[in-house]
């Protein structure tokens, strides 16, 4: 706006402005730094923007002995040697709220001058800020109103320059009342007992608000108790004074509003019994309660009291209310923490049973109804208590098969985990050399033969027994061939499954005496071996019962009676566990040994809350006994 302004300025001739008037109002109107800057400016580039203004002034408002008067602030040309008749006519407008203009006549020589004087109120939020009036050169109609509109347009800047200062006044009120406020808050946290911090902030509060006591209470079973009195470091409980302010503040508590006696003039009608009463009682005349909350809950008051030539107005009241907000919570903390432990054990508890058998609190109450509800399933439900371990599926019968003799791998069809019928070949050994034996000891046979037919018919009786004992010999050593020729063949002893042993990338390799080639198992002899942890083997006994789940069958359970236990622990994972065999109640024949899976031995009823916590009453009693003396 003021660039337009400056160049209606520079397009309107004959206003008299002389180029260094001009710069100097509008660099004083753009770098005003006081309000009287700001309006000289202003005033100047309104004078230079009408044509034929002789003299202006804008007025403003000032405060004087409760009233509100006007005093000019800026003036211009003629007014600034006689303002009297634009004040006249400021403050008629000022009055009527709304333009005025005038018409006068003035004796220039032997004849008179007519001029006008207009005057237009400046507000800002209905309020009267101030008032502008200038002093123009005779012109038509037209030429009034065109400049009574620029006037008015003009006039924005005032109403700006009046939100400014109100804002920039606000502000620093508030920053005022926000120093006092942290003043009053550090006065009530520099202390570590409650009773020092209650003190000191009433005391803070009665020299800050200018009042003869100020009291602080909080609800205690129902009733406000006085805790602390400004300037008092000790208080009496049952005193007149400590009686009659704790009514005052019950009744605010109980209308959960702040009450003001004497209520002032236009305020909604409250009970102020109490505090009339404390007024007859104690000659007090003004007195303010202000009650606090902590959330939702009030939990206590402030009580304030002056003499009557000193009444609580609203800003008072509203400092007071805003005091009591922010400081009240805090010293209900600190009361609550500074209490005994057993105090506030019992208070917690009276709170929550309170809101338990009171009204609202659904949650609550909905889960103690489910903390009953498990306890007491806990302490009467009662469940099988079974012993878990890991269980390994055996075979009932292993039985070898050995090399019979030192000799070579031939073949060796058979492979572990095979399934073979009883005389089915599992391996044969390499029988050359064997055969070329046999064929010696066959030929040694003839030879021996003959010799004893030459000697039976020579009748050499010795020749003879000689030669009866070679071919004896002989027919022992072909026997013992043909048997070790038999052994070559090591076939499966009965129907059954192949679990160790495997020759098929062994051919041609050589094996000794006595060397087992091969475990047979039968299909239908099998035990599981399950390994109980050592702080469980002492509720395992013979007889007992208990499923089985296997990892290659999950969806088949099995169940197994316990017919062993052995008295030898194993040592894995860092635990010990003994090994205990149990029987199968039937054998399926997807069954194979080395299953592994899960026994559970069922030892008997207990309750469950037994049964889960079992290992941690154990731990617990083995930590203590260890650490018992």
């Amino acid at each position: 706006m003021a660039d337009v302004d400056r160049a209606q300025v520079e397009r309107k001739p004959g206003t008299g402005a002389r180029p260094s008037d001009e710069q100097t109002a509008w660099r004083e109107f753009t770098q005003a730094s006081t309000a009287e800057s700001f309006c000289r400016g202003w005033l100047g580039i309104q004078c230079r923007l009408i044509p034929g203004v002789l003299g202006g002034a804008v007025f403003g408002t000032h405060s004087s002995a409760g009233s509100a008067a006007f005093a000019p602030v800026a003036l211009w040309g003629e007014a600034s040697r006689n303002p009297k008749p634009l004040a006249d006519v400021a403050q008629r407008a000022l009055s009527e709220r709304q333009w005025v203009v005038a018409r006068y006549e003035l004796p220039v020589g032997g004849s008179r001058c007519v001029r006008y004087l207009i005057a237009y109120p400046s507000q800002a939020n209905g309020t009267l800020t101030g008032a502008v009036a200038l002093d123009l050169a005779p012109r038509p109609e037209p030429g009034l109103q065109a400049a009574l509109r620029q006037l008015e347009w003009g006039s924005g800047w005032l109403e700006v320059l009046a939100h400014r200062q109100a804002s920039t006044a606000q502000h620093a009120r508030t920053r005022e009342r926000l120093q006092a406020v942290l003043d009053l808050v550090a006065s009530a946290l520099g202390h570590e007992r409650f009773v020092g911090s209650a003190t000191a902030f009433v005391t803070a509060v009665a020299t800050k608000l200018d009042c003869d006591r100020v009291s602080v209470g909080f609800v205690r079973s129902g009733r406000v108790r006085v805790c602390a009195v400004s300037h008092t470091a000790h208080i009496g409980k049952r005193t007149n004074l400590v009686r009659a302010i704790g009514a005052a503040m019950d009744e605010a508590i109980d209308q959960k509003a702040p009450l003001v006696y004497p209520a002032p003039r236009g305020a909604a009608p409250r009970v102020t019994r109490a505090h009339e009463d404390m007024v007859h009682q104690q000659g007090t005349s003004a007195i303010l309660t202000v009650p606090f909350a902590e959330g939702m809950r009030l939990v206590g008051a402030l009580t304030l009291e002056r003499p009557a030539d000193r009444p609580f107005d609203g800003t008072a009241a509203e400092f007071a209310e805003a005091v009591a907000a922010l400081v009240g919570p805090m010293l209900e903390v600190r009361r609550r923490d500074d209490r005994w432990l057993v105090t506030k054990a019992l208070d917690t508890g009276r709170r929550h049973l309170g809101h338990l058998v009171g009204p609202r609190h659904i949650a609550l109450k909905l889960g103690v109804v489910a903390v009953a509800a498990v306890v007491a399933f806990l302490a009467l439900a009662k469940g099988e208590y079974r012993v878990s371990s890991r269980a390994v599926m055996e075979a009932g019968v292993r039985r070898a098969a050995v090399a019979p003799f030192n000799g070579y791998i031939r073949e060796a069809p058979a492979r572990a985990g095979d399934l073979v019928r009883q005389g089915q070949l599992l391996a044969a050994l390499d029988d050359r050399e064997m055969r070329l034996e046999l064929v010696k000891l066959t030929s040694q046979q003839d030879q021996l033969i003959k010799q004893q037919r030459q000697a039976l018919a020579t009748r050499n009786a010795a020749q003879i027994a000689i030669t009866d004992a070679q071919i004896d010999q002989a027919r022992a050593q072909l026997t013992l061939v043909d048997d070790q020729l038999a052994k070559t063949r090591i076939v499966a002893g009965f129907d059954g499954v192949v679990v160790l042993g495997d020759l098929s990338q062994s051919l041609g390799s050589p094996v000794e005496k006595g060397q087992v080639l091969f475990e047979v198992a039968p299909l239908d002899a099998y035990r599981v071996v399950l390994q109980v942890d050592e702080r469980d083997i002492a509720d395992v006994a013979v007889g007992q019962r208990g499923p089985l789940l296997l990892a290659a069958t999950p969806d088949a359970p099995l169940t197994f009676a316990v017919e062993k236990i052995t008295p030898v622990s194993t040592a894995r994972e860092g635990r010990n566990y003994f090994r205990v065999e149990a029987k199968l109640d039937r054998t399926p024949e997807r069954l194979r040994p080395g299953m592994e899976g899960v026994g559970k031995i069922a030892v008997n009823e207990q309750l469950l809350v037994r049964i889960w916590t079992r290992s941690v009453i154990d731990w617990v009693r083995l930590t203590v006994w260890t650490w018992t003396p």
